[in-house]
């Protein structure tokens, strides 16, 4: 749809329209539509009793209604009361008629369509299936909720942050009136600060009330006043130090100082004083100061908190990069068994993982294709419990969503195991529905050694499978094939035999669960991440009692780190998994794999010694052929699928794709690292995960993008840690599926598991100083709630990239404060190849026993924004926390430094003299030391009040710190606060040298 400029829609408004423009600022909408979407929230917030479909027979009746706030979706009666909610920034799609799958397991004329509409919402896309008592209250609702879906991502950003936090306040301000007069009490406000993570002296407290009771109401805030009180409680010292140190100590910016801020902090050049009028104007709520050009702390605050003070650069949420190189010189998200919406065993398969995959960025998705009954290809997991679902369908659901937000090409990965007559109807369906799509003939690339670019293939979906050898008549409707080159992603003692089986599906589904527990016992994969150490792990024997507490603790920990929430993962799968969920156990330790010589089947057969509960007959591994259908083979250009090749070996053809289970690749990686880099700058690769993962649990990709591997297929439906870092990694590039690799990654070779591994280039220093947080909540599971002990809350950060640049640093803890806790403290990280690093923040909840997971946010390096920034945790309304960015050029011998405490400095004498004191961290840190690091606020008891937030003057010449590492792992072993986790342990580099490759697209730029 093409958008109108806001001077075409005002000149075609009549004055009685220009005035409810003016008044509703939706200039889109005319008064007749504005006149429909009132009666429909109106209707809405009337309420509506409908029935809730479930999997079962029985529907649910149920009274939907939209909030007071028109913030979300809410039902009566539950047993979640007030939990029973559905937020409507959290809604994906409104979906008319009987679309999803739930309505497809009721007959025909069971409903009239026009009364069925569904809701998905989520991370996970679950779908809330209705039906109503008319079409014309399902048009009311399906029309509200697009209404409201539709402002607030069309809304300017600024008023969206505005209206989140009104709505918020007013929700808050609700909840706490307990008796429902519209005012609090002193001891109302007391409890919703505790509620709130405030632990403000109650003197304090009792002082801003007081100030803000202005009304002949004494003793009570009404909202208004409530509105003033939060105000002068949230004025942020950080914020307004830091606008004193740029306004020469005035309550306010001029335009000047405003941009003598923006020039020498935020690194912003050509800057005028027309754009800082044009800021102050937007952001500055007090009409005199707007009057006067003058930007005071609340408009700075608004700017700060806008997009413009976000740590993530604007530019990247477009595609920024050159698009025109080979496809292989790309990184590709990548999908695997893309219809699957749980476990790899007894799972539903959705073609709706389809439609949201897809949406989501990515840009390979997989088609798992058997006979089917009728005739009728189907897709599902073979020798699996897994449900099936056409194969036409899927194909359709592909074609309608493969480019709605983006128009890069769509890898359609093709895993055949039908008859040839079935495979004439997949290429029948193929051709048919996608049309022009397929026809790759306006496509200039007739050179084999060289793959198109995604430029020259938008709009276009190709079709990765197998082909026929040129040597077979072009008259022969079908041939033999090699089998071999078919990524087969199940193994055998992982198969059910007799998976298909409906007469005794309860005895099957019994086989399936004891496979389950024996896999999960016996496995060899860990959805653990160790930055020294990037091999697939054995899980020590789960008979040793003494490591139970161990493994327990480390379990808590992945799954707080991910954050998981494992009463949703339920509702996307069957019961089993629920239950699988939290037997699964996990190592206490990584530990270094001694030798990944032998391949993915030695491994299995060891795993079948000791399944005696499950009899499962190794079929012999010999060579297989199989009949392909000319017809299918005909849609397969660029992308044939062909058996691993040795990767020392030159290759005669780019128009092809080598597929790798994660243990294959991770012994290529291994043992041929530079080998495999050459490999996949003239291919493509794509790596799935090991049979092992029968959870659906994901790898570590970082690790294969090191070595250029493009299509890195991750489960999507497994939220995570690992697809944190996938989604961080393709939105350098306006999440459109492609990333450009480094420009050293595309010619010549380096060895990416070395020390050292491109000498003589510049390398980088990342200097983050972590200065304060805003909103932390409670962990999400916390036990005791609402009435739990306000938060101890610290910041871990955290680089990802090549092994020689991996590192964590972390920050004190401060006490009992979420609300607006102080660090003040600096970490310093050095990268050799910051093209394809991830920076990722962890806020975390300190506890005598361990730590609870609050909240992250991953972000490419090259995505970082410097000065002083706001990183929004994910999925977290409000939160975040304030950072500093600084990046340096380094060069000589360097290790990472272990973290320049405290160096929240007042002059730039003392910056040269602190960081000079930084190339002697290596000194042994005492017990004591550690126990000073953790305070009750910030700044620390020994540090004088600061006025400003000068920059750091950083020395960057040869600083190398003989010994920090051994040092660290010594101050590691001797930290009283933390649980040392398994991935934890630093890496102890040798001196070095080198740094990154140039990158094509934009990035950050070193100041």
């Amino acid at each position: 749809m093409a958008l109108t400029s806001p001077k075409s829609v005002s000149e075609d408004l009549t004055p009685r329209k220009l005035m409810l423009h003016n008044e509703s600022c939706f200039h889109f909408l005319s008064a007749n539509v504005i006149t429909v979407v009132e009666r429909c929230m109106s209707s809405m917030q009337a309420g509506t009793q409908m029935i809730k479909l479930r999997g079962g027979s029985k529907g649910l009746v149920r009274f939907y209604y939209l909030d007071e706030h028109k913030s979300c979706i809410r039902w009566r009666p539950s047993r979640k009361n007030e939990k029973a909610k559905i937020s409507i920034d959290s809604i994906q799609e409104v979906c008319e008629g009987k679309q999803s799958e739930i309505f497809q397991r009721y007959a025909d004329g069971s409903f009239d369509p026009n009364c069925c509409f569904s809701i998905y919402y989520g991370d996970h896309m679950e779908s809330l299936d209705l039906v109503s008592s008319s079409g014309e209250e399902a048009r009311t609702w399906i029309t509200g909720l697009k209404y409201l879906m539709a402002g607030i991502s069309d809304e300017d950003s600024l008023a969206k942050r505005q209206r989140t936090r009104d709505q918020w306040l007013k929700q808050t301000f609700d909840e706490a009136d307990k008796n429902g007069d519209g005012s609090l009490s002193i001891n109302e406000v007391l409890q919703l600060m505790h509620k709130l993570n405030v632990n403000l002296p109650r003197q304090k407290v009792k002082q801003m009330f007081k100030e803000a009771d202005t009304d002949d109401n004494q003793g009570m805030l009404g909202f208004d006043e409530f509105c003033t009180f939060y105000k002068m409680m949230s004025t942020r010292r950080d914020l307004y130090l830091l606008m004193l140190t740029y306004s020469n100590h005035k309550d306010y910016l001029d335009a000047d100082d405003l941009r003598r801020f923006l020039e020498n902090e935020q690194k912003m050049t050509n800057v005028t004083k027309e754009q800082c009028l044009e800021i102050i104007s937007k952001f500055e709520p007090c009409p005199e100061n707007k009057k006067e050009g003058a930007l005071g702390i609340d408009g700075f605050t608004n700017y700060m908190r806008s997009p413009s003070g976000d740590i993530f650069n604007p530019e990247h949420y477009q595609v920024n990069q050159d698009m025109s190189y080979p496809l292989s010189h790309y990184f590709i998200t990548s999908s695997h068994n893309t219809y699957l919406m749980g476990d790899q065993l007894m799972s539903q398969s959705r073609v709706d993982m389809y439609a949201w995959v897809l949406q989501s960025g990515c840009r390979c998705v997989e088609v798992d294709c058997w006979d089917g009954p009728d005739g009728e290809p189907i897709v599902h997991h073979g020798y699996t419990l897994t449900s099936k679902i056409l194969f036409k369908d899927v194909i359709e659901t592909i074609n309608k969503y493969a480019f709605i937000k983006n128009e890069y090409p769509v890898i359609l990965s093709i895993e055949n195991h039908c008859s040839v007559i079935q495979q004439k109807k997949m290429a029948q369906y193929l051709t048919e529905i996608l049309g022009d799509k397929l026809d790759l003939s306006s496509v200039h690339s007739d050179d084999s050694t060289r793959l198109p670019s995604p430029a020259s293939l938008k709009g276009k979906i190709l079709v990765k499978g197998k082909k026929l050898p040129a040597n077979i008549s072009d008259d022969a409707e079908e041939g033999e094939v090699s089998d071999e080159d078919s990524a087969d992603e199940i193994d055998d003692d992982c198969k059910l035999m007799n998976g298909d089986a409906s007469t005794n599906r309860k005895r099957v589904e019994n086989i399936a669960k004891k496979k389950l527990d024996s896999l999960i016992k016996e496995s060899k994969i860990r959805d653990c991440e160790d930055p020294n150490n990037f091999t697939v792990t054995t899980l020590p024997s789960s008979g040793k009692a003494g490591q139970k507490s161990d493994i327990k603790k480390n379990k808590l920990e992945d799954d707080a780190e991910s954050g998981e929430d494992f009463s949703t993962n339920k509702r996307h799968s069957r019961t089993l998994m629920g239950s699988f969920s939290k037997r699964k156990k996990k190592g206490s330790k990584l530990k270094k794999a001694t030798s990944l010589e032998e391949d993915e089947d030695d491994m299995d057969s060891q795993g079948n010694v000791a399944r005696g509960s499950v009899h499962c007959t190794r079929i012999n591994r010999q060579k297989k052929t199989m009949k392909l259908s000319r017809a299918l083979s005909d849609l397969v250009k660029y992308t044939k699928s062909v058996g691993i090749h040795d990767v020392e070996t030159e290759i005669s053809s780019s128009w092809q794709v080598s597929s790798f289970s994660e243990t294959k690749a991770h012994q290529i990686l291994q043992q041929k690292p530079a080998q495999y880099l050459r490999f996949n700058q003239h291919q493509l690769s794509r790596i799935y995960p090991s049979s092992y993962r029968v959870d659906s649990s994901n790898y570590n990709p970082q690790p294969f993008w090191n070595a250029g591997c493009q299509l890195v297929a991750l489960n999507y439906q497994s939220e995570g840690r690992m697809l944190q870092l996938n989604r961080a990694k393709f939105s350098a590039n306006g999440n459109c599926g492609y990333v450009l690799k480094p420009n050293c990654m595309c010619q010549g070779v380096f060895n990416p598991n070395s020390e050292d591994p491109l000498p003589g280039q510049l390398k980088k220093q990342l200097i983050l100083r972590i200065i304060s947080g805003q909103q932390l909540p409670k962990p999400k599971d916390s036990m005791l709630g609402d009435r739990g002990e306000i938060i101890d809350p610290f910041v871990e950060v955290e680089v990802i990239g090549l092994p020689v640049d991996c590192f964590k640093e972390q920050t004190r803890v401060v006490d009992d404060n979420g609300f607006n806790p102080m660090w003040e403290e600096t970490l310093v990280f050095t990268l050799h190849m910051p093209e394809i690093a991830l920076i990722r923040f962890l806020v975390w909840d300190h506890d005598p026993i361990g730590r609870d997971f609050i909240g992250q946010r991953t972000i490419a390096f090259s995505s970082m924004m410097p000065g002083y920034r706001h990183v929004y945790l994910e999925g977290i309304e409000e939160a975040s926390i304030f950072v500093h960015v600084a990046i340096n050029d380094i060069c000589g011998k360097v290790k990472q430094a272990l973290g320049l405490k405290g160096l929240f400095l007042r002059n730039p004498k003392q910056a040269s003299l602190d960081s000079h004191a930084a190339g002697q961290l290596h000194r042994k840190h005492s017990f004591s030391s550690h126990i000073l690091r953790r305070t009750a606020s910030a700044p620390t008891k020994s540090q004088k009040k600061k006025k400003g937030f000068p920059e750091i003057a950083f020395d960057t010449k040869d600083n190398s710190s003989e010994g920090a590492s051994e040092d660290r792992e010594a101050e590691a072993a001797s930290q009283p606060r933390f649980e040392q986790e398994a991935e934890s342990a630093p890496l102890s580099p040798a001196p070095r040298d080198g740094a990154s490759g140039e990158v094509h697209g934009k990035g950050l730029k070193a100041v």
